[in-house]
């Protein structure tokens, strides 16, 4: 007879973790009453890197597709936001929504012309995009052209009667879309499409002779990350309520930090840019007024955890530990008497 055994999905570990998650969620969802307004702001802005960075992370450490052009999604869904709002009259909450599934549409016919690309020249395409997209972007004289605009007064008066209550509005969507990223990258890894990913990730020869529609599975993370990197953009400029192409589409801001965090906090792991974005924000709280000292000082902690920690400050945890919070993988348990 076959040995029995049983198929694991998750441990003690990683149920204790999911509840202190839903703990963590409403403290957070609480913050309007107990943080200050500018530790509510500061707050949004750092639940919007963990939804860029563990975006990325789902992008280059699962699919393999090493964007360095993801401010093309975070300008797009801002311009796309402040034409929705402006034009359609769409309200600006329902237009973050509205702007991640344009955002998406987009990448769809996109996507093929960049899955032609491997490597670094997939890379470059990205970067190469973005600009396209700058651009173009900055030819539109409705929405200030080169010099950009603001969103009008009377829309942001709609989004809440007081200021108060537009800013807890605003911080709650940002919540609501780190959640919703993080779950989606979780739930996605945790399904057969996230089989498929680590698969196509290891060898994509080998993976195609098992009959894995790489192709297919590519353009579902491309398309998916596409959307909830512009509902992202959205957000962050909603709460700037001014956009213009060279701040939409900085690569500074929107992609080089992003792959920062991923790499100090480990890529190819859910904890890795959440750990990293905190790292990310306590660096710039406490270097930020060094000027550009500040940027020398991230690249050597960058350059030092890569030599130190090639997979991150949380793979070292885990390399050291063997804890997974957020485990992915299956694994096969056999009975102790067996």
């Amino acid at each position: 007879m076959g040995t029995a055994f049983t198929i694991q999905r998750s441990t003690r570990t990683s149920r204790v973790t999911a509840i202190v998650a839903l703990l963590l969620v409403a403290v957070l969802f609480a913050a309007p009453w107990w943080a200050g307004r500018a530790n509510v702001r500061l707050l949004g802005e750092i639940l919007s890197f963990v939804a860029l960075a563990s975006l990325w992370n789902l992008l280059a450490g699962y699919a393999g597709l090493a964007s360095v052009g993801q401010q093309a999604y975070v300008g797009f869904g801002g311009y796309a936001l402040f034409a929705l709002a402006m034009f359609l009259g769409v309200h600006p909450l329902v237009a973050i929504a509205a702007a991640g599934l344009v955002g998406a549409l987009v990448a769809i016919p996109i996507a093929p012309l960049l899955f032609r690309l491997q490597g670094a020249y997939f890379a470059i395409g990205t970067w190469v995009l973005a600009e396209v997209f700058r651009l173009s972007f900055a030819q539109v004289a409705a929405l200030g052209g080169g010099s950009g605009t603001s969103l009008p007064v009377g829309i942001v008066a709609g989004i809440a009667a007081d200021r108060a209550l537009r800013e807890m509005l605003l911080y709650w969507s940002a919540l609501a879309i780190a959640v919703a990223a993080v779950a989606f990258v979780v739930l996605l890894l945790r399904s057969r499409a996230g089989l498929a990913l680590t698969a196509i990730r290891d060898s994509e020869i080998a993976s195609e002779s098992l009959g894995i529609d790489i192709w297919r599975t590519k353009l579902l993370v491309y398309v998916s990350v596409a959307g909830l990197t512009s509902m992202t953009g959205a957000f962050i400029f909603l709460q700037k309520l001014r956009i213009s192409p060279d701040a939409a589409f900085s690569v500074n801001d929107w992609t080089a930090y992003v792959i920062f965090i991923a790499v100090i906090g480990g890529i190819g792991t859910i904890e890795g840019p959440v750990v990293g974005t905190i790292l990310f924000f306590l660096l710039r709280e406490t270097l930020a007024d060094l000027g550009t000292t500040y940027l020398i000082l991230l690249g050597a902690v960058a350059i030092f955890v890569m030599l130190r920690a090639p997979k991150g400050l949380w793979g070292l945890v885990v390399q050291h530990t063997g804890i997974t919070l957020v485990p992915v993988r299956r694994r096969v348990v056999f009975p102790k008497n067996s």
